[in-house]
């Protein structure tokens, strides 16, 4: 009996042993930054330099727009993840264009807009909210967009386009898994604005261990992320897409286990 006891307590040392030296890994990780690059689909040079970076970026296209269905295949190739921007009815009355959620829609035509957004968009991992300033803040029309997004194996970041908002916590109470933005990037489009912008979202990143940034297809911002990304690893701050830093914060989890949602079935989009 006492072979046995001893394989046992062998085991146990072997599993303790591991354990400990599995511990110090977790405080190895780098401050991790991801950054969305917004309102992808219509500037088909700027897009393509994004698709083209070596660094892993999240695109999120909005819906139907001329180029979204190439741009998004092409970043696919690239190692890019790809987002739906979905267009939400703001405080300002600014138009949404083609695939819009506003606030005066029934829960069918919403989540059937929503779904065929969705359907239009290849590859897509995740949502984020393009303006919603309005909408966002309406936990009814919240409740009917992540009933649908449930169904599927997408993420939903809050872009926080008003402090108010309650998508995040909607989302959170639908179990779909949730970020929200901490720093926009480039609402001056001067090199100046988007350094002192990128500068505060890795000081966040340093601070909290993570950090979510949200940029535009601007040229101004495509010239300095095309400058500053390859220099992060020597100011030690890595970069991931955002299932990747969703990944670090969850304890390397997967997001949706196999054949736990309905797979997304692709349509045919219409171009504006």
């Amino acid at each position: 009996m006492k072979a046995p006891l001893i394989l046992a307590l062998a085991a146990l040392a072997n599993l303790v042993a591991g354990a400990a030296s599995a511990e110090p890994a977790t405080n190895d990780v780098l401050p991790t930054i991801a950054i969305i690059i917004d309102d992808m689909g219509h500037n088909l040079h700027e897009g393509e330099r994004l698709a083209n970076l070596d660094q892993p970026l999240t695109l999120a296209f909005l819906p139907y727009r001329r180029h979204t269905d190439a741009l998004a295949r092409l970043a696919h190739g690239r190692d890019k993840e790809i987002m739906l921007h979905a267009p939400m009815a703001n405080t300002r009355n600014f138009g949404l264009g083609p695939g819009g959620l506003t606030s005066d829609m029934d829960e069918q035509s919403l989540t059937t807009t929503l779904r065929r957004a969705l359907q239009s968009i290849p590859y897509v991992q995740g949502v984020n909210n393009h303006m919603g300033s309005l909408l966002t803040q309406k936990p009814r029309p919240m409740d009917w967009v992540m009933k649908e997004l449930h169904r599927y194996p997408v993420y939903f970041v809050d872009s926080r386009t008003i402090a108010s908002s309650v998508a995040g916590d909607v989302a959170e109470a639908y179990q779909i898994p949730t970020m929200t933005r901490d720093v926009f990037l480039d609402h001056e489009q001067t090199e100046e604005f988007v350094d002192r912008q990128f500068r505060e979202l890795i000081r966040r990143a340093k601070e909290n261990g993570s950090a979510v940034g949200i940029g535009h297809p601007h040229t101004v911002t495509v010239d300095y992320l095309e400058k500053h990304l390859p220099l992060l690893d020597e100011q030690g701050i890595a970069i991931a897409t955002v299932s990747g830093l969703w990944a670090i914060r969850n304890n390397n989890q997967r997001m949706f286990a196999e054949g736990e949602k309905q797979t997304i079935r692709p349509a045919f989009a219409k171009k504006d």
